[in-house]
């Protein structure tokens, strides 16, 4: 590799081009606006990424005036790298020492390691959910290869005829629509048969259960009025949410007892007992993943989306990128989107192949099945070779940043054994709860980019699901947009715009619409991750977390800090501290150590004098890190980068 892919490697278009090239980037037929290639070692005009609104000359021309002249070499900054050098590393050697064998908590939690392969260091391999994705990683990378690979040879044996298109029907540099349907046809005809083999072998018997399902949920958007299909869709699949968390993914041995009583009519004595019942049988045989309702989460998310993306295409005028005069193989992401397929690629076919699609079938990212046909019929052009070598290099980064960290600091360990927390230093307490939050953040950043991988060699482009790492995040609300941003594009698409956004209406009615939707969204996103109270507590922690941001950008207009810009950064500063240690707390609640957990980490902080100095030493190094944080997104800026999180 050399340096220039080195230095490219963590560039945000290697991540996602729709990073480096604004959404609203059109091409038309005639191909005169096509967008400048972007060279990453050079500043660029501003791309504006928002959901909703198209970048004028206007827009462009404010965010140049907003890029403010770089900072990095300033004695202020100087100070700032000194506070982080050495916080830093005193992090990490906090949670070491609570790591190692000599630790009086060790014995505790020791029976939750697993032999290891760095330096003789056991690993905590004691997160359930991760540890099934670690220990079949090998099984996983054998069939990202083989799938592209099957595909490629049923593509050999079925060539698609590449006719010439009349010159009425001609775009630039784009094959006739007539092949690019037989494309999606023969690309489609493959992902239904391989999804019919792929969730056999997952769920076994249980795939019955599985199509079942889809096949109400079709009949639903194809047999019900349009007026009636968005509800009744989030009628049926909120409920199935719901039916699958309590009866526990519908057991054929329960379905048995219910519709046979065969057991009762042949029991002729008190002592004859009835056999295994067929049930029991067919439950035996579950697949690789027999708890197929843990998972199906997902797939609901895809079940709404065609339905809802069907109901409005039925109002479709001028929905064609034809008639718009666009190049339909080189749309913008957003025109991916929105723009509603042919009438006839509302098929039972198109929709089974789309629902279970196996790349991204067990985790995502999420696709719109608008997007998903559009990448189907015309291979996206931001899938090259280079770009998805060096993503994979990133994702084995990752992995190995995974694995140094389970063998060398045991938070997760730590916390499932439940300690005497008053055992631990103040300083040692947060640690636990920061890195926590790190397994947690790349948990599940490994198999989302995983599974990305996959699509992108199989040559479908889905959004990157992690922006930024968590440590670089200090604004509760962008913190949001860029954690799982594929399901919280899904959620501006299908809930918080029909709910009516932000709010049409001005000053303090406008935000309060706002915040109802966005607590709305919230107590969805917490009963789509699991039936807990734990996460409605959670959902809505967030919801009143994101309160003192609103009302502090209410109280402090960006605007009338036009003439004070150094003064306004020091302020958010101030703020973004209050919000990092909110947004530690609302997580750790839901994903880590529950609401007594976070009581005794408080207790433990906030109990003492030499906690209340920690806690005045940590928002010292947090304002410090805010600081670092504003800076590299006015990098960003200044490379023509804007990512609104």
């Amino acid at each position: 590799m050399t340096f220039l892919d080195a230095t490219r490697l963590f560039s945000k278009d290697v991540l996602d081009t729709r990073f480096t090239k604004s959404s609203w980037a059109l091409s038309t037929a005639g191909g005169s606006a096509k967008p400048a290639p972007i060279d990453p070692a050079k500043p660029l005009p501003i791309l504006d990424n928002r959901n909703g609104q198209s970048p004028s000359r206007l827009t462009q021309s404010k965010g140049r005036d907003d890029i403010q002249p770089s900072k990095w070499a300033t004695s202020e900054y100087a100070t700032y790298y000194i506070i982080v050098g050495i916080a830093v590393p005193l992090m990490f050697k906090a949670a070491y020492d609570v790591s190692i064998s000599s630790h009086p908590t060790y014995s505790k939690y020791k029976h939750l390691l697993s032999p290891g392969w760095i330096l003789g260091r056991k690993v905590d391999n004691s997160d359930q959910q991760y540890s099934g994705f670690r220990d079949n990683i090998p099984y996983m990378f054998l069939l990202l290869v083989f799938h592209p690979i099957l595909r490629r040879v049923y593509e050999y044996l079925s060539p698609v005829e590449y006719k010439v298109a009349s010159p009425s029907q001609r775009t630039s540099q784009s094959p006739s629509d007539t092949s690019a349907d037989a494309r999606l046809s023969r690309r489609l005809r493959f992902d239904a048969g391989f999804a019919c083999l792929y969730l056999v072998a997952l769920h076994g018997t249980s795939a019955f259960k599985v199509i079942t399902i889809l096949s109400i949920n079709f009949s639903l958007a194809k047999r019900l009025p349009k007026p009636y299909l968005p509800l009744a869709t989030w009628f049926f699949n909120v409920g199935i949410l719901f039916a699958n968390e309590l009866c526990k993914g519908y057991p054929y041995a329960g379905v048995a007892r219910l519709v046979s009583f065969s057991s009762l009519a042949s029991a002729t004595s008190p002592s004859q007992k009835p056999g295994p019942s067929w049930g029991t049988y067919l439950d035996n045989y579950g697949g690789l993943l027999p708890r197929w309702e843990i998972l199906f989460n997902i797939t609901v998310l895809r079940l709404i989306s065609f339905n809802l993306d069907y109901c409005w295409s039925l109002d479709r005028i001028g929905g064609s990128p034809l008639e718009k005069q666009l190049d339909p193989s080189d749309l913008s992401e957003r025109d991916r989107v929105d723009l509603p397929a042919k009438t006839e690629d509302y098929s039972f076919r198109n929709y089974f192949a789309y629902v279970l699609y196996s790349p991204l079938y067990l985790t995502g990212p999420i696709v719109t099945f608008n997007e998903y046909v559009s990448q189907q019929r015309y291979t996206p052009r931001s899938i090259t070779r280079d770009r998805t070598l060096l993503y994979g290099i990133r994702f084995l980064v990752s992995l190995l940043t995974m694995e140094v960290m389970l063998h060398f600091l045991y938070v997760v360990a730590i916390s499932k054994s439940q300690p005497a927390w008053e055992i631990y230093t103040p300083f040692q307490l947060s640690m636990l709860g920061y890195f926590n939050l790190h397994i947690i953040w790349l948990k599940l950043l490994l198999p989302w980019r995983f599974f990305r991988l996959w699509a992108l060699l199989d040559g479908i482009d889905p959004p990157e699901n992690m922006v930024r790492c968590m440590s670089d995040n200090y604004s509760a609300l962008a913190f949001w947009r860029g954690w799982h941003r594929s399901f919280n594009r899904w959620i501006v698409r299908y809930i918080y715009i029909p709910l009516g956004g932000s709010g049409s209406s001005p000053g303090s009615l406008g935000k309060a619409h706002a915040v109802f939707n966005m607590l709305v969204v919230f107590t969805f996103v917490a009963l789509w991750h699991d039936i807990q109270l734990k996460l409605l507590i959670w959902g809505w922690l967030i919801t009143l977390f994101f309160l003192p941001e609103i009302l502090a950008s209410y109280m402090f207009p960006k605007g009338r800090w036009h003439n004070h810009k150094n003064a306004y950064r020091l302020i958010c500063g101030i703020g973004a501290v209050g919000n990092i240690l909110m947004m530690m707390a609302a997580n750790l609640v839901g994903f880590a150590v529950g609401l007594d957990g976070i009581k005794d980490l408080v207790r433990g902080i906030v109990g003492s004098y030499s906690g209340l100095v920690f806690l005045a030493a940590a928002c010292g190094a947090l304002f410090a890190a805010s600081q670092i944080m504003f800076e590299l997104r006015e990098h960003e800026l200044r490379h023509g980068i804007r990512l609104k999180c």
